[in-house]
């Protein structure tokens, strides 16, 4: 079936600004010792490197985000706030460290395993609504930082060709929660519509504690 044919390094091979609208309505499995679980991706935002002010490799390359530069096909994972991880896929060549952030889709295969990973969710459309969600619902942490998602039928991240978005139904807008310069980017993709995406949520500078006095 051709829907089921993983995409190449050639896909990923691509700038950011291609690759995040093309990877709507493709289909994401992670493989998991309890069993597969497949999710439709119907929400992402692009991540361009160096020239991006939004971007985690935007002041160079770290121990952090090494897995941003390179090469395309394989997955940056990281940790947020302490308490999350987000599931970001490198893009582009070598070096240029641009990458997909994965923030919303739906649960099409192993809905079981995902409601156990989420028992909070309401809904099954909340499963994997926001990027800290999708990362939980399918058991994604920083052990699959740096993982080829192009190493065939062995590979615990893989994206299949899947049902890829109709044009006239993609949207973009700012991204979610970034500041500064990198705020007026609209690189921000998903499926109008769609139950599963998320709702934009402009950034909000934290606050400080006050001291008692």
């Amino acid at each position: 079936m051709p829907h089921r044919t993983p995409l190449t390094r050639d896909f990923f091979d691509r700038p950011v600004l291609e690759v995040a609208p093309d990877l709507l309505g493709r289909t994401l499995v992670r493989t998991t010792p309890d069993g597969p679980i497949e999710l439709r991706l119907t929400e992402v935002e692009a991540y361009d490197g160096p020239t991006d002010p939004g971007s985690h490799a935007y002041r160079g390359r770290t121990a952090r985000n090494a897995s941003m530069f390179g090469p395309p096909g394989h997955a940056y994972v990281y940790f947020i706030y302490g308490m999350w991880f987000s599931l970001n896929l490198v893009c582009g060549p070598v070096d240029n460290a641009s990458a997909v952030l994965l923030r919303a889709g739906e649960i099409r295969t192993g809905l079981e395993l995902a409601q156990k990973r989420r028992p909070t969710a309401r809904k099954e459309n909340e499963l994997a609504k926001g990027p800290a969600r999708l990362a939980t619902a399918l058991d994604i942490d920083r052990s699959l930082n740096g993982s080829d998602i192009c190493a065939g039928p062995e590979a615990l991240l893989t994206v299949l060709e899947g049902e890829p978005a109709v044009a006239g139904r993609i949207r973009n807008g700012p991204r979610t929660g970034v500041s500064g310069d990198g705020a007026v980017h609209p690189w921000r993709f998903w499926i109008d519509g769609d139950p599963t995406v998320s709702p934009y949520r402009a950034h909000t500078p934290r606050r400080r504690r006050q001291k008692a006095t």
